[in-house]
């Protein structure tokens, strides 16, 4: 069964195009990332998505609802982690998550033994009568995804769930995402600027670049498509290396930032004679590394710069805070 239906989805704001004609679908239970740098329209799309922005043009279904014809039906069936904090700090982690079923008008039993078993997931149950401006980071964002779960959404977005968080919390928010995925059947639609975020718990990832969707597949199949190994040539030289190097082992050379990514077959068994080459023709090499291709090595291959956080453009300032529109 299919979650979502994206078709030619557009968004304009003025004479800036911040999400351009996109088209793809999602499977039920599927774990789906959208991967690109900030201002490249992750945002944007979750917007209009769960319908606090209205597309300019193209088409979308949220479990088999339209999402510009029936926003109230859309939301129901949603629950969303917003990238900026949304909890109410003066209340506790009870109260947040009692408020938001009130919201969603959830019966009062129903209610009461939905937030315990929640807050029992994300391990707050002990907290429960904290206030929440007492918590930790990582203990605000748990509480965010428990709330987002309480009405029993079949999808839920994730935009940005890590950010700013230490690499413990990280991996500990990844294993919540996981296991609400594969015991509640969940479908999870996240956005990321994270590699090894989208790598591990992505089932397929669209790389987002400029608006566009420039590759979209699994973390294996992504990385398989940009060679076999990566050697990284630190260099003052490095643009003159990508331009001039060639082999019929080298698959691509992409240079940026002062060094030269080069993609190859077998280097364990060239990397003597790429040496040479570079050697050959006087250059100069301040280090070089080898490994195998990430789904950095991927997204620099289908955009020529680097996966890095960047100020976020025009369209992704346009926070999912804003006003719902009917």
């Amino acid at each position: 069964m299919t979650a979502i239906v994206v078709d030619k989805l557009t968004k304009r704001f003025g004479d800036l195009t911040a999400v351009d004609c996109i088209s793809f679908e999602i499977k039920e239970g599927e774990i789906f990332g959208l991967l690109g740098p900030n201002g490249a329209g992750k945002t944007t799309t979750i917007s209009m998505l769960s319908t606090l922005l209205e597309p300019t043009s193209g088409r979308a279904l949220v479990n088999g609802i339209d999402i510009s014809k029936d926003q109230d039906g859309v939301r129901k069936s949603i629950g969303i982690v917003f990238q900026d904090q949304s909890l109410d700090e003066e209340l506790t982690a009870w109260e947040n998550m009692d408020f938001h079923g009130r919201l969603y008008r959830i019966p009062k039993a129903t209610r009461e033994e939905r937030i315990d078993e929640m807050l029992r997931l994300v391990e707050l149950e002990d907290r429960k009568d904290s206030l929440v401006k007492t918590y930790s980071g990582g203990m605000r964002r748990r509480l965010e995804i428990a709330r987002g779960l309480l009405h029993e959404p079949a999808v839920l977005f994730l935009d940005e769930p890590t950010l700013g968080l230490d690499p413990q919390t990280r991996n500990h928010l990844w294993e919540y995402i996981l296991t609400l995925n594969r015991n509640k059947g969940i479908t999870i639609i996240l956005t990321t600027h994270y590699m090894d975020e989208a790598d591990r718990l992505c089932d397929r990832v669209a790389i987002i670049d400029r608006g566009r969707i420039v590759a979209m597949d699994t973390p294996a199949n992504l990385k398989s498509m940009v060679g076999e190994d990566v050697v990284t040539v630190l260099s003052p030289d490095s643009k003159r290396i990508a331009e001039e190097i060639t082999a019929p082992w080298i698959v691509g050379a992409e240079q940026y930032d002062g060094q030269v990514t080069i993609r190859l077959r077998s280097a364990e068994d060239h990397l003597l004679e790429l040496l040479s080459l570079i050697g050959r023709d006087g250059y100069t090499i301040a280090s070089i590394s080898i490994r195998k291709p990430t789904l950095e090595d991927v997204f620099l291959h289908y955009t020529g710069r680097e996966m890095r956080q960047e100020e976020a453009g025009a369209a992704d300032r346009m926070r999912m805070m804003m006003p719902r529109r009917n």
